[in-house]
């Protein structure tokens, strides 16, 4: 509330999706789901300071913690939910602790990459940003 980009832009920090049918065709054809099996070790991605988790310093000893804190965050969406990310990441069950070098933006930033989660209640998202 009350920071300048959002006075000038509701959506800021995130591009607004287009209404008309061509337009939404391509802005979903940036996004790719992601099975569950996956979410956990994606959220521990987005949590670090680059996108090559295993090179992390600390990564090994703070893995395990990482992994309760992220399967906590995936428990906010039941069994049926969906999600889905803005980078193709390798095959029906990316993971998401190798190098991850591409995404399609969201947003108004060179570089941004996350997660997009949905249940019949709620729509949760994730995001990793790059101002640069």
């Amino acid at each position: 509330m009350g920071e300048p980009e959002l006075l000038e832009d509701p959506a800021f920090p995130f591009r607004v999706p287009p209404v008309d049918e061509e337009g939404a065709a391509e802005w979903r054809s940036g996004l790719f789901e992601v099975p569950r099996s996956s979410v956990v070790r994606l959220l521990v991605m987005l949590a670090t300071n680059a996108m090559n988790v295993p090179l992390q310093q600390g990564f090994a000893e703070r893995r395990a913690g990482m992994e309760r804190h992220a399967a906590a965050i995936l428990s906010r969406f039941p069994e049926g939910s969906t999600f889905f990310t803005n980078t193709r990441h390798g095959g029906e069950n990316p993971d998401f602790y190798e190098y991850v070098s591409t995404s399609w933006p969201l947003s108004q930033y060179v570089w941004d990459f996350g997660l997009l989660a949905v249940s019949d209640d709620e729509v949760g998202l994730i995001w990793s940003f790059d101002a640069s």
